[in-house]
């Protein structure tokens, strides 16, 4: 089946961004049950939010499975009010202890073998649990090629006249899938800890290396994990929600004719 001319500008995007930016070393946490907590806390709020919130449980030494499991509920709303929604995150993380408990024994290791497919749709069938949050656990916990469509992602598309900001959530994944798939297919991926920073230090989205941003994954999970981070950079830089900063944002070239 031949390209669309929509895939080929996305895979530039992800040629003209990395280059700028390099490896952006998403998601930010030590273990694959702290990113599922991180997904569900950063529901609705900023990333700064999140922190506050995870170095509350992490002081606590509840930042795990046992942890969340034994919490009182009311102390976990306090620990992770930062967040906001703190009540219904809360009783959230508590559901997903639960199904993990009950259906897989409390090992991720057994959760995370699962088909994509399936995990997919128990995850999207737990209370609090959207395509971005099911996405993102199976992507950076997980290690599952699929992509991660967020705000930032569709505020680009919608500027850059590849689709409506409205446009259905599987329509967006499946295009960037279908456009980043050669990419993480034609390449043998080096591991991270083995990239050395740019002289300019991180840009874009980037953090610091951790545990799980230097994780041993596939050429295409890392293809898929940069590319959201890199689209976070420029919708937190360049591309912002009420006033765009054009001029300088590395995709400027692509913007389409006025």
């Amino acid at each position: 089946m031949p390209r669309t001319s929509n895939e080929n500008e996305l895979r530039r995007y992800y040629d003209v961004l990395f280059r700028a930016w390099g490896a952006q070393h998403w998601w930010p946490a030590d273990t694959r049950f702290e990113v599922i907590v991180g997904a569900y806390l950063t529901q609705n709020t900023a990333w700064t939010n999140v922190e506050r919130a995870l170095a509350n449980l992490r002081r606590a030494r509840l930042l795990s499975l046992e942890g969340i499991r034994q919490v009182r509920r009311a102390r976990l709303e306090r620990l992770i009010r930062p967040s906001g929604y703190f009540r219904q995150k809360a009783q959230r993380l508590k559901t997903f202890v639960t199904f993990l408990e009950k259906q897989y024994g409390g090992s991720l290791d057994e959760m995370f073998s699962q088909t994509t497919e399936r995990l997919r749709e128990e995850l999207l069938a737990l209370n609090g649990v959207g395509p971005e949050t099911a996405d993102s656990i199976l992507l950076y916990a997980g290690n599952h090629p699929v992509f991660v469509v967020d705000a930032y992602t569709r505020r680009i598309l919608d500027r850059h006249g590849i689709l409506p900001e409205k446009t259905e959530y599987e329509e967006i994944r499946q295009l960037f899938q279908r456009s980043l798939e050669p990419i993480g297919n034609a390449q043998e991926l080096r591991p991270l800890s083995s990239v050395p920073p740019l002289e300019s230090g991180f840009l874009g989205a980037a953090h610091p290396p951790s545990a799980m941003s230097t994780a041993h994954r596939t050429a295409l999970v890392q293809v898929y994990n940069e590319m959201h981070g890199l689209i976070v950079g420029v919708g937190k830089q360049y591309c912002r929600k009420a006033k765009a900063a054009c001029e300088d944002c590395p995709l400027r070239p692509f913007l389409p004719a006025k």
